[in-house]
């Protein structure tokens, strides 16, 4: 899913994709067939084709039992210019759904941890919610999943890359009961925990309406919120209304909250 949403982001439509595999020495058959059917079954879910790749086996203990790499090539329709650059003041900030589930779900299952309400990783190829974007509005400035670092970390790299300053509600940020309460548990704030099936997006504010409702008939976007939009102060700054009022600045992540997943 991470390459087709790589591809989605740019306004491309995903095609093809290669895999490159990792083995180390003595990796049950069982578990390798298990990730290729797996990788079979996303690749069908988004509509793409494995055309190509290639393995290599490392020695016992040298590769931490599988690194699986891909890469992935799609075209772009004419009159689609989509780009971090491309967010401009009186842009609308339109989030698909709740945030940090990805990042949760995953800390879950790599420390062990049990919550009363189980949390399941939310990761969804985006390229039919964003062609279904896409036909509604041709004139998308920006589109990004918020992957490592987190919905912070990508408005800030945005902010940055445009020299806009965005400001964003708290209470308009999607998040449910189980991820806010496992990342109160944990000290974690949600704004910088990994998402894998999540997009932002930025549109012009005659289109954001149109948009958000399309978005909401899509099964990927039926949480979707607008959170925010794009001002002409505070470049490169992002500014967030506290759910009590205040206002704080939205720092870029340093260092990283979790592992890297993705």
């Amino acid at each position: 899913n991470g390459t087709v949403n790589d591809l989605a982001m740019c306004g491309a439509r995903p095609l093809y994709l290669s895999a490159a595999f990792v083995i180390e020495e003595g990796f049950a058959m069982n578990e390798l067939w298990r990730v290729i059917v797996s990788m079979k079954r996303s690749a069908d879910r988004a509509g793409v084709s494995l055309v190509t790749g290639d393995t290599k086996v490392v020695d016992r203990g040298k590769g931490d039992k599988i690194y699986v790499n891909t890469s992935g090539v799609g075209v772009i329709r004419d009159g689609i210019q989509v780009g971090s650059q491309g967010a401009q003041v009186g842009d609308v900030v339109i989030l698909s759904g709740e945030i940090a589930v990805h990042g949760i779900a995953i800390m879950a299952v790599r420390e062990g941890l049990e919550f009363e309400s189980p949390i399941v990783s939310d990761t969804a190829p985006l390229n039919g919610l964003v062609e279904s974007m896409l036909e509604v509005c041709s004139d998308i400035h920006v589109l990004r999943d918020p992957t490592r670092g987190g919905v912070a970390s990508a408005l800030n790299e945005i902010a940055d890359s445009s020299r806009v300053g965005v400001n964003i509600r708290q209470d308009s940020i999607p998040l449910s009961e189980p991820v806010r309460g496992a990342c109160e548990i944990l000290g974690l704030d949600p704004l910088y925990v990994a998402n894998e099936g999540k997009l932002i997006a930025f549109v012009p504010p005659g289109d954001a309406q149109n948009v958000l409702a399309c978005m909401m008939q899509h099964p990927l976007g039926k949480q979707a919120r607008i959170i925010g939009e794009v001002v002409a102060d505070h470049p490169g700054i992002v500014l967030m209304r506290t759910s009590i009022g205040g206002s704080r600045v939205v720092d870029m992540l340093s260092g990283e909250q979790l592992p890297r997943i993705c």
